[in-house]
């Protein structure tokens, strides 16, 4: 079974992650039974969990890239008026 990210686990909501667990332990238990279709099966479920959580990942990284670029903005700003009064 493939684990997802400790990023996207961690933006898991408290369901989402007891879901998470219980599928990837049914997974794994598949596994070692050698039952490789089945676990097939659970892991597709365990990557349509996650989606929400990739989104909520990637609007984080949207929101960081926006206020990197509003404080770049205010310091060319600011620059721009030193450069005045001198």
């Amino acid at each position: 079974m493939r684990h997802c990210s400790v990023q996207v686990r961690g933006l898991l909501t408290r369901a989402e992650l007891d879901r998470y667990n219980a599928l990837m332990e049914v997974g794994s238990y598949l596994e070692s039974q050698e039952r490789y279709d089945l676990a097939y099966t659970i892991q597709q479920e365990v990557d349509i969990l996650i989606l929400p959580a990739i989104e909520r990942l990637k609007d984080k990284g949207r929101a960081r890239d926006k206020a990197t670029a509003e404080y770049l903005e205010s310091l060319r700003q600011q620059d721009g008026d030193f450069e005045e009064k001198e």
